[in-house]
């Protein structure tokens, strides 16, 4: 005889596909939080207000930007973390929090693989290597004088331990035999101001962070990591111009919208699909292109499939430069 529980289990699951299936086209009804994982005034913060702003109005919702800064995004996850699987908290994340973050601690604070739901990945940005125009630097070669010549060698800045600009300037450093010094800020823009002033001598910014400040003459740009120059910059040379040895170290970097393990993948596909629109925008396109964005057809899982592809160069990076903390 057929245990009637066993009867039951199709007509169970179809129910909750049903209710799953109502919620997904339902969504959103209601105001959606997006969780920035760097501080007001940072180009992450920038690119996740102007995606906002966009998204609110292609998904019939308010889109309220909260910044949730510190420790390169952990605080940000673990608030995310924190919140129902049902699309209405969502977080931008950049390759950092993605392929470098998890892997400088001996205990992963989160797990991308698990831990996210991604709806894709919406922008790239090259990174540029910049230092105080005070310090009389124009050239790689020169900084690694420079470096060389000081006790102790330099101290270079970052947006956080195991951010990016962490990883590649450490790199870096290590391919011109410089001791360096990691510095790690809250966010771009505390570093900005201390390189500055030069209490720092090198930080590897966001090309669109760095754009003005090199214009207004108080940084210089040394080398862009990217596969070619930048019209915004384009006396720059790029990473494999200035040391081809580093040539590998040119990766862009890119950010993506995320919700919590667990959300419908018909949510995601409706904040992709957002996201898609958006880039139709003529003043989203704008205002992104503006701070050197490369806008991406999202579609939700794209940004796991961009994480295992970089966590497969930055993983061993990280391991053989002796990065992983306690």
């Amino acid at each position: 005889m057929v245990n009637p529980l066993f009867r039951r289990a199709p007509v169970c699951a179809a129910l909750l596909l049903a209710v799953a299936t109502a919620h997904a086209q339902s969504y959103p009804d209601r105001p959606i939080q997006m969780i920035a994982q760097q501080p007001p005034g940072s180009g992450s913060d920038a690119m996740t207000r102007s995606w906002s702003e966009c998204a609110s109005r292609e998904l019939g919702q308010p889109i309220v930007v909260q910044n949730r800064p510190g420790a390169n995004g952990v605080l940000a996850v673990n608030q995310l973390k924190g919140q129902p699987a049902d699309g209405y908290t969502l977080m931008t994340v950049g390759m950092s929090q993605m392929t470098i973050t998890p892997y400088v601690y001996r205990q992963a604070p989160y797990d991308p693989a698990k831990d996210f739901a991604d709806a894709g990945v919406i922008a790239t940005s090259p990174l540029v290597l910049t230092v105080p125009t005070a310090l009389g630097v124009t050239k790689l070669d020169d900084l690694a004088t420079v470096g060389k010549a000081q006790a102790g060698g330099l101290d270079f800045g970052s947006p956080g331990n195991g951010s990016p600009a962490h990883l590649l300037t450490t790199a870096l450093m290590e391919r011109i035999g410089v001791p360096a010094t990691h510095v790690p800020f809250v966010g771009e823009s505390a570093g900005v101001t201390a390189l500055i002033g030069d209490q720092i001598q090198a930080m590897t910014l966001v090309l669109g962070t760095a754009v003005p400040h090199v214009k207004s003459g108080k940084l210089t740009a040394l080398a862009l990591f990217g596969q070619e120059r930048s019209t915004l910059l384009p006396d720059v040379p790029t990473l494999a111009e200035a040391l081809s040895a580093a040539a590998d170290l040119s990766r862009p970097s890119w950010i993506a919208v995320v919700a919590k393990a667990g959300t419908s993948p018909a949510i995601l596909e409706r904040v992709a699909a957002a996201t898609r629109a958006c880039n139709g925008d003529e003043a989203y396109r704008a205002r992104m292109q503006n701070m050197n964005l490369t806008l991406v057809d999202a579609k939700a899982g794209d940004a796991q499939v961009w994480s295992q592809r970089d966590t497969k160069v930055w993983q061993p990076l990280i391991e053989r430069l002796g990065l992983v903390a306690e």
